[in-house]
């Protein structure tokens, strides 16, 4: 294997293009600009209306590269979830959305290998402390609520790994 180079960028999922800021940084790698892109589209669709963290690994030799896709940030998978554009001016007077149970643990799980999180368990109440943060409730109940619930094991059955 030759030298690497990487490129970081933020892209809106499954809408990667040639231009900016992808095209000018790969051009000159001599790497074909377009299968990139169609490669960063194809991981990243299920990321729509989402910034995501993308990471370019090309060999300046051969021109082979690879894409690594990270996750966007547990605020951003809490908006797509509820659909809405962004959390609370003032998150302790104004809800902006409710997610039911299943949401949480789906962002949990999704975001679960980049939180500090030991388990699912963990991943579940720092992903409700965001929705803290932005004014969602559980259910219907205070994000707070729910953690308390959490470690009285009311949701012990759905939050086995």
């Amino acid at each position: 294997m030759g030298e690497k180079k990487i490129i970081e960028a933020l892209i809106s999922g499954g809408k990667a293009t040639g231009g900016p800021p992808l095209g000018p940084a790969l051009g000159p790698l001599g790497v074909n600009v377009l299968q990139v892109v169609n490669k960063i589209n194809e991981l990243t669709k299920s990321y729509a209306g989402m910034k995501v963290p993308v990471k370019i690994i090309v060999d300046v030799e051969t021109k082979e590269f690879e894409v690594e896709v990270g996750v966007p940030p547990t605020s951003a998978l809490i908006v797509s979830e509820l659909g809405i554009s962004k959390g609370a001016k003032s998150p302790s007077q104004e809800v902006v959305g409710d997610l039911s149970m299943e949401q949480i643990i789906k962002i949990a799980k999704l975001k679960q290998e980049a939180l500090l999180a030991k388990d699912l368990k963990g991943a579940v109440k720092e992903v409700l402390g965001t929705c803290l943060s932005m004014g969602v409730t559980v259910e219907g109940k205070s994000p707070k609520e729910v953690q308390r619930e959490i470690n009285q094991g009311k949701y012990d059955e759905i939050l086995k790994e």
